[in-house]
């Protein structure tokens, strides 16, 4: 095992546990939490978890996943003219694309819940869990060369 393995490993755990925590909100929590709770204590509950998720994600998955990612890149010699290049820069581009979009849709969800704007968050949440399951799959999809 080598240092670049477990920068990898980091990157990967890092982007799993942000991924699943979404999918464990979106198809374990809120369920329950509009099966069993009155309107008033979902509302706590689930601004509660949003808010804990949301520190998480910017004091942990974010670092995470930008200090490994750039190192993976450099250590692949990856540049901006290289993203442009067929097979592995155009998808590893296309990923970090979507990536900035998920993070633009989470940070649209979090403004949108604490603004009462349920239409919107709920619309947001779902662009950011669909977006955060296609940059795993534009992840998958990068060649190993």
């Amino acid at each position: 095992m080598t240092w670049w393995s477990v920068v990898r490993f980091l990157h990967v755990l890092s982007a799993a546990l942000w991924v699943g925590g979404q999918l464990t909100v979106s198809l374990v929590v809120l369920p329950l939490a509009r099966r069993l709770l009155d309107e008033r204590q979902r509302a706590a509950v689930l601004s509660a978890v949003g808010r804990r998720f949301g520190l998480i994600t910017a004091a942990v998955f974010l670092p995470v996943q930008l200090g490994t990612g750039v190192a993976l890149a450099w250590r692949k010699g990856v540049t901006w003219a290289s993203l442009a290049d067929p097979g592995y820069g155009r998808i590893l581009a296309a990923k970090l694309l979507l990536f900035c979009a998920v993070m633009a849709a989470a940070g649209l969800h979090g403004w949108a819940s604490g603004a009462a704007r349920p239409r919107l968050a709920r619309a947001m949440a779902v662009t950011a869990l669909m977006g955060s399951l296609g940059v795993v799959l534009l992840a998958a999809a990068l060649p190993a060369t």
